[in-house]
């Protein structure tokens, strides 16, 4: 288990430094609540962008976006919800849902992910 955080930690430290490379600037990293927790949280332009990173190592398993199941987003809905009200964030802001996709080194970010549930 150890083992598997030391290596999503990784990945989240690639993903991150893949968007400030982008212009983005990250707020927070892995923001955890009782709820659960978003792996990154950045800014794109006025954008708040909630960015969940899946890392696999073949496609074995499949596609690392296709683990990011209808149960996974509406807890980083949730969490993204907690977020907004703990830092004073109007509802007016615009807000995403994005998934940075590692499969071996290639990063593929999608964009609207999914929709706020």
């Amino acid at each position: 288990m150890e083992n598997r955080r030391r290596t999503g930690a990784e990945y989240e430290q690639k993903a991150a430094e893949y968007l400030e490379g982008l212009g983005w600037k990250i707020l927070e990293r892995n923001f955890r609540c009782r709820t659960g927790e978003i792996d990154l949280i950045a800014l794109e332009g006025a954008v708040l962008v909630f960015v969940e990173v899946k890392y696999r190592r073949s496609s074995a398993y499949g596609n690392p976006a296709e683990a990011v199941d209808a149960r996974k987003q509406r807890t980083i809905c949730r969490v993204a919800d907690y977020y907004r009200m703990r830092h004073g964030i109007s509802e007016d802001c615009s807000v995403r849902f994005d998934v940075a996709a590692i499969q071996g080194g290639e990063i593929c970010l999608i964009r609207n992910a999914f929709p706020y549930q």
